[in-house]
């Protein structure tokens, strides 16, 4: 949170230490709108601050963001967030400018969503059992917004790329397309997460581009994807499996079920390529997961706490 805390201005700063402990620690967004109340967000509860952001709040936070030159920020407004430093992620709203159709970028700034980076080391470790068996398996990691996914997916990269003497699971290369910039939180190319020796990133990527990048260039492993769901999305994944590489990916759904009424992703599990399905559900803590099922549809577990 340090380096969240020292982005804002301090007339927004000072409200959000003023919350309780047991809220700072969980805290999940911090939604910063002008001319509206400042709500943070932990374990999924909203909390609405007795505070209305002024129009030189949003300024500040803008310069602070931008190291006082707007322009700079070019690239990053075409996308609609900011990775700073701690790989914390800041969603941008307001006047969107088109070109040809296209976004060029967004002026008048008036919303942040400052998503906090936690990544909770071992959070993986119990689902070790299921999803390697002497290779790792092909998974699809299945949840809402806010059950854990990519928390998941994290530990999931550090745990393969690290490896477990103990468990007998050697480090395997790893590489990871990170579209959002959310996996890893880099910044300037260099991941701001614990993630051991063998991971290569690819940031701010498009995952069907970036896959075959990293085919052809890194060598991978094991190659980690997140929200995967676009038609190229499934061309590249199958391209990845007939390479003999492991794939391991989120995707947005309540439960397996759900996921095969999208057409890209039932096109994905027709492939019959990926051998473990994990469902996540909101509990009081991110990445609670409720089934593992295997490639023959079968229930592997009935839950399983990863705290």
């Amino acid at each position: 949170m340090q380096e969240v805390l020292a982005l804002l201005p301090s007339t927004i700063s000072e409200r959000i230490l003023s919350l309780p402990q047991d809220v700072l620690d969980t805290t999940e967004e911090i939604r910063v709108r002008t001319n509206r109340v400042l709500e943070v967000t932990a374990r999924g509860k909203p909390y609405f601050l007795s505070y209305t952001v002024k129009p030189e709040d949003s300024e500040q936070l803008i310069n602070k963001l931008s190291h006082h030159s707007f322009y700079t920020l070019e690239e990053e407004l075409k996308r609609g967030y900011i990775t700073i430093d701690g790989g914390h992620r800041v969603g941008l709203a307001g006047k969107v400018i088109l070109d040809a159709g296209r976004v060029k970028g967004i002026r008048h700034l008036a919303s942040f969503n400052i998503r906090i980076a936690r990544q909770k080391i071992g959070i993986a470790s119990p689902l070790m059992p299921y999803v390697f068996d002497g290779d790792w398996k092909h998974t699809m990691i299945i949840g809402s917004p806010q059950t854990g996914k990519t928390t998941l997916l994290r530990d999931l990269a550090r745990i393969i790329s690290t490896g477990d003497l103990e468990k007998n699971i050697p480090p395997y290369k790893v590489g990871i397309v990170d579209e959002r910039s959310e996996i890893a939180g880099c910044v300037n190319g260099v991941p701001q997460l614990l993630f051991g020796p063998r991971v290569d990133v690819l940031d701010a990527c498009p995952k069907a581009e970036g896959m075959m990048m990293l085919i052809r260039s890194m060598s991978p492993d094991v190659l980690i994807i997140d929200e995967i769901g676009r038609a190229e999305d499934g061309q590249a994944i199958q391209e990845a499996v007939n390479a003999g590489i492991t794939l391991i990916m989120t995707t947005h759904g309540a439960s397996l079920s759900e996921v095969k009424k999208r057409p890209v992703i039932s096109e994905i599990i027709a492939m019959q390529s990926i051998e473990r399905y994990i469902e996540l559900k909101r509990d009081n803590h991110p990445g609670q997961v409720s089934k593992v099922w295997n490639e023959h549809g079968q229930s592997l577990l009935n839950k399983v706490s990863v705290t």
